[in-house]
């Protein structure tokens, strides 16, 4: 099997040979077909997440290296263990990456995209930036429909991460109006599958004019740019007195703090993000206006079902994607940390 690898955090990914790992009882082996580049994996390939103040969160532990990344990802099924029912060689199939130990209290939840022993494809094990996947059970593979290959792998992480997050906030927006902060690759997911979550009043905030423009392309009402010194003040006008609710799909300190300043009373910030920083905020005004922030990280294997229910029902908006070959896995690693992609990069095998 040929995948595109890190051997040590932050070098260039390598071509590597290896032979196929073999399989038993309930595993799956898959040929990746495509693999989307999410901006988390610059984090887990960099090994570390930025808390601010010049302090960061060393995420090197417990990963075996070289290490291939990649968790968005759709494949064909090759072989399957003595136990396994419910697919067989030759099936198409989404994988669900968020993978837990399967035998702690929050696994058992329906929460284990939370487990403190996480078994995440690309992110703890051998993930999709590769030819060939090893999938521990064949409840992780869900079936896409017609839906074509290069979407339906964006679902298993920045549509799924935008889904949870909706659904999360849905209750404050539904009625009102929501800001979407970030139009990346997560948060134009988030404007794509907005409508069907949501009958909100949805506007964009993004510094880059130009995902400032797909973010009014995917529907918002108006797109602001956070970082002009007149946007609070403009934003603030044209919503009448600010907004239900916020998803920062950027987790930045200036994205965060221009979230939580922009909500009318009762409204509730959710971060989805997780490029960096610290979040300030005045505690007065955190009962003054009975805001509740709220964390939203990806989401778990009901939500993924459901998102691509209302993906294969023709529900959701189309998402901005283009496709690269698998060996420009670094080339677009490297883009995306310079902020020159607008949607989602997705790699074909």
């Amino acid at each position: 099997m040929k995948s595109y690898q890190f051997e040590e955090y932050g070098a260039p990914l390598v071509e590597n040979t290896s032979e196929a790992p073999s399989i038993s009882g309930d595993e799956v082996l898959m040929d990746v077909t495509a693999c989307g580049v999410c901006h988390s994996d610059i984090h887990i390939w960099e090994g570390y997440f930025d808390l601010g103040n010049n302090k960061k969160l060393d995420i090197r532990g417990g990963r075996e290296l070289p290490h291939t990344l990649g968790h968005e990802i759709v494949g064909t099924v090759t072989a399957v263990g003595e136990n396994v029912t419910d697919v067989k060689v030759g099936d198409k199939r989404v994988v669900y990456p968020w993978i837990g130990c399967g035998q702690c209290s929050i696994c058992a939840s329906g929460e284990e995209q939370l487990c403190n022993r996480p078994r995440q494809l690309g992110i703890d094990v051998a993930g999709g930036y590769s030819d060939t996947l090893l999938v521990p059970h064949s409840r992780y593979l869900l079936d896409y429909g017609s839906l074509p290959k290069e979407l339906a792998c964006t679902y298993t992480c920045s549509g799924l991460t935008a889904y949870s997050a909706l659904q999360k906030v849905k209750s404050r927006a539904d009625g009102g109006k929501l800001l979407i902060i970030g139009a990346g690759g997560v948060g134009l997911a988030g404007m794509a599958i907005a409508k069907s979550v949501t009958d909100a009043e949805i506007y964009v905030a993004d510094i880059d004019p130009e995902k400032r423009k797909a973010g009014l392309e995917a529907g918002a009402v108006e797109a602001i740019d956070p970082s002009d010194p007149a946007a609070f003040k403009s934003f603030m006008g044209m919503t009448g007195g600010g907004v239900n609710a916020t998803i920062d799909f950027v987790g930045a300190e200036s994205s965060a703090a221009f979230g939580a300043k922009v909500l009318t009373k009762c409204g509730n910030p959710g971060i989805g993000g997780r490029l960096g920083g610290g979040l300030s905020k005045p505690l007065p005004m955190v009962p003054f206006k009975a805001i509740s922030v709220e964390g939203s990280y990806v989401g778990n294997l009901r939500e993924m079902q459901e998102l691509m229910e209302l993906a294969k029902a023709g529900k959701l908006n189309e998402l901005a994607i283009t496709p690269r070959p698998m060996k420009e896995a670094y080339n677009t690693l490297e883009d995306l940390r310079a902020g020159k992609v607008v949607g989602r990069v997705v790699l074909q095998s």
